[in-house]
Protein backbone atom coordinates (compact mmCIF):
# COMPACT_ATOMS: atom_id res chain seq x y z
CA UNK A 1 0.00 0.00 0.00
CA UNK A 2 2.92 2.32 0.47
CA UNK A 3 4.27 1.79 -2.81
CA UNK A 4 0.85 2.37 -4.34
CA UNK A 5 -0.11 5.44 -2.51
CA UNK A 6 2.86 7.58 -2.02
CA UNK A 7 3.29 8.48 -5.65
CA UNK A 8 -0.44 9.98 -5.44
CA UNK A 9 0.45 11.89 -2.06
CA UNK A 10 3.68 12.86 -3.30
CA UNK A 11 2.35 14.87 -5.92
CA UNK A 12 2.45 17.60 -3.95
CA UNK A 13 5.87 18.49 -4.35
CA UNK A 14 6.25 18.58 -8.05
CA UNK A 15 5.70 21.82 -9.77
CA UNK A 16 2.10 22.92 -10.02
CA UNK A 17 2.01 22.92 -6.57
CA UNK A 18 4.99 24.59 -6.50
CA UNK A 19 4.13 27.22 -8.97
CA UNK A 20 0.62 27.98 -7.32
CA UNK A 21 2.94 28.42 -3.76
CA UNK A 22 5.54 30.62 -5.82
CA UNK A 23 2.39 32.68 -7.18
CA UNK A 24 1.45 33.48 -3.61
CA UNK A 25 4.73 35.26 -2.77
CA UNK A 26 7.10 32.08 -1.73
CA UNK A 27 10.24 33.02 -2.35
CA UNK A 28 11.49 29.21 -2.35
CA UNK A 29 10.25 25.66 -2.99
CA UNK A 30 10.81 24.56 0.75
CA UNK A 31 8.46 28.01 1.44
CA UNK A 32 6.09 26.40 0.03
CA UNK A 33 6.35 22.81 1.06
CA UNK A 34 6.57 24.33 4.71
CA UNK A 35 2.80 26.58 4.17
CA UNK A 36 1.34 23.59 2.57
CA UNK A 37 2.36 20.58 4.91
CA UNK A 38 2.25 22.60 8.28
CA UNK A 39 -0.99 23.92 7.58
CA UNK A 40 -3.09 22.05 9.43
CA UNK A 41 -1.20 22.41 12.28
CA UNK A 42 -2.51 25.84 12.14
CA UNK A 43 -0.39 28.98 13.27
CA UNK A 44 2.05 26.33 15.36
CA UNK A 45 5.46 27.95 16.01
CA UNK A 46 8.61 26.27 13.78
CA UNK A 47 9.57 24.39 17.26
CA UNK A 48 6.38 22.31 16.76
CA UNK A 49 6.47 21.86 13.35
CA UNK A 50 9.80 20.82 13.56
CA UNK A 51 9.25 18.58 16.30
CA UNK A 52 6.10 16.52 14.16
CA UNK A 53 8.11 16.54 10.84
CA UNK A 54 10.57 15.04 12.86
CA UNK A 55 13.55 14.57 10.31
CA UNK A 56 14.74 18.53 9.51
CA UNK A 57 18.31 19.57 10.68
CA UNK A 58 18.14 21.90 13.46
CA UNK A 59 17.01 25.77 12.40
CA UNK A 60 15.51 24.32 8.95
CA UNK A 61 12.20 24.57 9.80
CA UNK A 62 12.65 28.27 11.25
CA UNK A 63 14.22 29.29 7.72
CA UNK A 64 10.40 29.05 6.57
CA UNK A 65 8.40 29.03 10.19
CA UNK A 66 6.50 31.47 10.55
CA UNK A 67 8.17 33.71 7.82
CA UNK A 68 5.34 31.98 5.25
CA UNK A 69 2.58 33.41 7.27
CA UNK A 70 2.96 36.71 6.62
CA UNK A 71 2.30 36.11 3.05
CA UNK A 72 -0.63 33.39 3.27
CA UNK A 73 -2.59 31.32 5.95
CA UNK A 74 -3.04 28.31 7.11
CA UNK A 75 -6.55 28.26 5.59
CA UNK A 76 -5.21 29.62 1.92
CA UNK A 77 -2.28 27.41 1.90
CA UNK A 78 -4.43 24.50 2.23
CA UNK A 79 -6.46 25.02 -0.30
CA UNK A 80 -3.66 25.97 -2.76
CA UNK A 81 -2.10 22.62 -2.26
CA UNK A 82 -5.21 20.85 -2.68
CA UNK A 83 -6.46 22.53 -5.85
CA UNK A 84 -2.44 22.60 -6.98
CA UNK A 85 -2.29 18.91 -6.24
CA UNK A 86 -5.35 17.50 -7.72
CA UNK A 87 -4.34 19.51 -11.11
CA UNK A 88 -0.72 17.93 -11.27
CA UNK A 89 -2.64 14.34 -10.66
CA UNK A 90 -5.12 15.17 -13.31
CA UNK A 91 -2.40 16.46 -15.63
CA UNK A 92 -0.21 13.17 -15.50
CA UNK A 93 -3.06 10.75 -15.34
CA UNK A 94 -4.43 11.77 -18.19
CA UNK A 95 -7.87 10.20 -19.37
CA UNK A 96 -7.45 7.67 -15.96
CA UNK A 97 -8.60 11.10 -14.10
CA UNK A 98 -11.98 10.73 -15.53
CA UNK A 99 -12.73 6.96 -15.29
CA UNK A 100 -15.46 5.07 -12.88
CA UNK A 101 -12.82 3.19 -11.36
CA UNK A 102 -11.04 6.15 -9.94
CA UNK A 103 -14.14 6.99 -8.22
CA UNK A 104 -14.30 4.11 -6.62
CA UNK A 105 -10.58 3.99 -6.11
CA UNK A 106 -10.93 7.47 -4.30
CA UNK A 107 -14.07 6.35 -2.10
CA UNK A 108 -12.26 2.72 -0.80
CA UNK A 109 -8.98 4.93 0.03
CA UNK A 110 -11.09 7.96 1.84
CA UNK A 111 -12.79 4.77 4.00
CA UNK A 112 -9.34 3.66 5.16
CA UNK A 113 -8.07 7.12 5.32
CA UNK A 114 -10.39 8.83 7.70
CA UNK A 115 -10.33 5.54 9.76
CA UNK A 116 -7.18 5.11 11.63
CA UNK A 117 -6.33 5.88 15.14
CA UNK A 118 -5.16 9.57 16.05
CA UNK A 119 -3.75 9.26 19.13
CA UNK A 120 -0.50 10.25 18.88
CA UNK A 121 -0.62 11.03 15.34
CA UNK A 122 -0.90 15.24 15.32
CA UNK A 123 -0.22 15.65 11.43
CA UNK A 124 -2.22 12.69 10.47
CA UNK A 125 -5.01 14.42 13.41
CA UNK A 126 -4.52 17.83 11.86
CA UNK A 127 -5.75 16.61 8.40
CA UNK A 128 -8.58 14.22 9.54
CA UNK A 129 -10.18 17.58 10.86
CA UNK A 130 -9.83 19.10 7.21
CA UNK A 131 -12.96 18.52 5.05
CA UNK A 132 -12.43 15.62 2.70
CA UNK A 133 -12.91 17.05 -1.26
CA UNK A 134 -15.86 15.87 -3.05
CA UNK A 135 -14.00 15.60 -6.61
CA UNK A 136 -13.03 12.27 -7.15
CA UNK A 137 -9.16 13.14 -8.26
CA UNK A 138 -9.02 16.25 -5.22
CA UNK A 139 -10.58 13.03 -3.35
CA UNK A 140 -7.85 10.63 -3.99
CA UNK A 141 -5.18 13.03 -3.22
CA UNK A 142 -6.63 13.65 0.02
CA UNK A 143 -6.40 10.42 0.60
CA UNK A 144 -3.13 9.11 -0.42
CA UNK A 145 -2.15 12.29 1.52
CA UNK A 146 -3.69 11.28 5.48
CA UNK A 147 -2.05 7.68 5.04
CA UNK A 148 1.12 8.82 4.00
CA UNK A 149 0.95 11.28 7.07
CA UNK A 150 -0.55 8.60 9.13
CA UNK A 151 2.70 6.31 8.39
CA UNK A 152 4.73 9.27 8.85
CA UNK A 153 2.97 9.96 12.41
CA UNK A 154 4.20 6.21 12.99
CA UNK A 155 7.16 6.16 11.34
CA UNK A 156 8.78 9.06 13.97
CA UNK A 157 7.38 7.32 16.92
CA UNK A 158 9.69 3.93 15.69
CA UNK A 159 12.58 6.38 15.29
CA UNK A 160 12.16 7.95 19.12
CA UNK A 161 11.95 4.95 20.35
CA UNK A 162 15.07 3.35 19.35
CA UNK A 163 16.59 6.73 19.31
CA UNK A 164 17.34 7.54 15.60
CA UNK A 165 17.42 11.27 15.37
CA UNK A 166 15.87 12.73 12.17
CA UNK A 167 19.54 13.33 10.56
CA UNK A 168 20.62 9.62 11.98
CA UNK A 169 17.38 8.74 10.11
CA UNK A 170 18.38 9.89 6.46
CA UNK A 171 21.81 8.18 7.33
CA UNK A 172 20.29 5.49 7.37
CA UNK A 173 18.43 5.72 4.48
CA UNK A 174 21.13 6.75 2.36
CA UNK A 175 23.12 3.41 3.60
CA UNK A 176 20.28 1.55 2.51
CA UNK A 177 20.21 2.97 -0.74
CA UNK A 178 24.54 2.11 -1.38
CA UNK A 179 25.10 5.47 -0.71
CA UNK A 180 26.99 8.14 1.68
CA UNK A 181 25.83 9.90 3.84
CA UNK A 182 27.23 13.07 2.17
CA UNK A 183 25.65 12.22 -1.50
CA UNK A 184 22.40 11.60 -0.13
CA UNK A 185 20.21 14.65 -1.02
CA UNK A 186 17.85 15.07 1.78
CA UNK A 187 21.04 15.78 4.02
CA UNK A 188 23.71 16.18 1.59
CA UNK A 189 23.77 20.02 2.15
CA UNK A 190 24.60 19.72 5.94
CA UNK A 191 28.04 20.88 7.06
CA UNK A 192 30.53 18.20 6.93
CA UNK A 193 31.74 18.25 10.04
CA UNK A 194 27.84 17.51 11.27
CA UNK A 195 27.23 14.72 8.96
CA UNK A 196 30.65 13.27 10.52
CA UNK A 197 29.32 13.86 13.86
CA UNK A 198 25.88 12.46 13.56
CA UNK A 199 28.24 9.54 11.51
CA UNK A 200 30.46 9.06 14.00
CA UNK A 201 27.34 8.61 16.59
CA UNK A 202 26.13 5.95 14.93
CA UNK A 203 29.31 4.27 14.66
CA UNK A 204 30.02 4.11 18.73
CA UNK A 205 26.55 2.66 18.68
CA UNK A 206 28.17 -0.42 16.71
CA UNK A 207 25.45 0.77 13.48
CA UNK A 208 28.22 1.76 10.92
CA UNK A 209 31.51 0.28 10.18
CA UNK A 210 35.08 1.82 9.86
CA UNK A 211 34.32 2.07 5.96
CA UNK A 212 30.88 4.18 6.45
CA UNK A 213 28.60 1.16 5.57
CA UNK A 214 26.41 -0.71 7.66
CA UNK A 215 27.11 -3.58 10.39
CA UNK A 216 24.93 -6.41 10.54
CA UNK A 217 23.47 -4.51 13.51
CA UNK A 218 22.90 -0.98 11.67
CA UNK A 219 20.86 -3.46 8.87
CA UNK A 220 19.06 -5.10 11.27
CA UNK A 221 17.82 -2.22 12.97
CA UNK A 222 16.65 -0.74 9.50
CA UNK A 223 15.09 -3.26 8.87
CA UNK A 224 13.01 -3.29 12.13
CA UNK A 225 12.26 0.15 12.18
CA UNK A 226 10.17 -0.48 8.31
CA UNK A 227 8.61 -3.08 9.74
CA UNK A 228 7.54 -1.53 12.74
CA UNK A 229 6.69 1.21 10.73
CA UNK A 230 4.08 -1.08 8.40
CA UNK A 231 2.86 -2.52 11.28
CA UNK A 232 1.51 0.53 13.12
CA UNK A 233 0.18 1.31 9.38
CA UNK A 234 -1.54 -1.09 9.18
CA UNK A 235 -4.63 -0.12 10.99
CA UNK A 236 -6.35 2.24 8.46
CA UNK A 237 -6.71 -0.73 5.96
CA UNK A 238 -8.90 -2.72 8.98
CA UNK A 239 -11.95 -1.23 8.32
CA UNK A 240 -12.02 -2.61 4.28
CA UNK A 241 -12.55 -6.34 3.87
CA UNK A 242 -10.36 -8.49 2.05
CA UNK A 243 -12.29 -7.99 -0.94
CA UNK A 244 -12.20 -4.30 -1.12
CA UNK A 245 -8.70 -3.93 0.11
CA UNK A 246 -7.92 -6.38 -2.77
CA UNK A 247 -9.97 -4.29 -4.95
CA UNK A 248 -8.58 -1.16 -4.19
CA UNK A 249 -4.93 -2.33 -4.54
CA UNK A 250 -6.05 -3.11 -7.83
CA UNK A 251 -7.77 0.03 -8.67
CA UNK A 252 -4.10 1.79 -7.36
CA UNK A 253 -1.80 0.05 -9.76
CA UNK A 254 -2.67 1.62 -12.71
CA UNK A 255 -3.01 4.78 -11.19
CA UNK A 256 0.81 4.64 -9.62
CA UNK A 257 1.65 2.53 -13.03
CA UNK A 258 0.59 6.21 -14.73
CA UNK A 259 2.53 8.38 -12.19
CA UNK A 260 5.48 6.16 -12.41
CA UNK A 261 5.69 6.50 -16.35
CA UNK A 262 4.96 10.09 -16.15
CA UNK A 263 8.00 10.92 -13.62
CA UNK A 264 10.02 8.54 -16.34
Amino acid sequence: MYELAEPIGTITFSEVPNEAFMALGMRTYWDGYFAGRAAPLGLAPAEVVHAVFYNFADGEVARHIPWVWGRTTPQEAIAVREQGSAAALRQMLGELADSPGLVRVADLATRAAVSAPTEGRPLYAGLRALDVPEEPVAKLWHAATLLREHRGDGHNAVLVTHGIGGTEAHVLVALSLGMRAEEFGRIHHLPKARLAAVVDGLRGRGLVNDDGGFTDAGRRLKERIEDLTDELAAPAYDVLGADELDELIAGLEPIAAALQSADD
